[in-house]
């Protein structure tokens, strides 16, 4: 007798600021597949966040490959947005001369 067949639900949730991450972690979709595209294997992500269950990386990446152009859109938005902030960040916190001004705090 073949074993039943069951549906899996992906292992991803989105948190209160609307970023996806693996379900029970801190880790993002946007990591793991950055870490994927740039050549990385399931394994390798699984040593690199050991956190994750290597089943769940295997299925997010199997959710990044067959709904590639949805995950693509969702991450240029989330690139847009954190450059949105950078810029709001930088415009009321001057980046310039920062370690400068803490290396003087240092020696006081």
């Amino acid at each position: 007798m073949p074993p039943e067949i069951l549906t899996e639900t992906i292992p991803l949730e989105t948190d209160a600021d609307g970023v996806i991450r693996i379900k029970g972690s801190r880790v993002t979709l946007d990591t793991v597949v950055a870490a994927f595209t740039e050549g990385a294997t399931a394994e390798e992500i699984f040593q690199q966040y050991p956190t994750l269950a290597l089943a769940d990386i295997y299925a997010v990446v199997g959710y990044y490959l067959r709904r590639q152009t949805e995950v693509d859109a969702y991450l240029s938005q989330r690139q847009e947005k954190a450059g949105q902030v950078r810029k709001l960040n930088e415009s009321r916190f001057n980046p310039q001369g920062v370690r400068e001004r803490l290396m003087s705090r240092r020696k006081q």
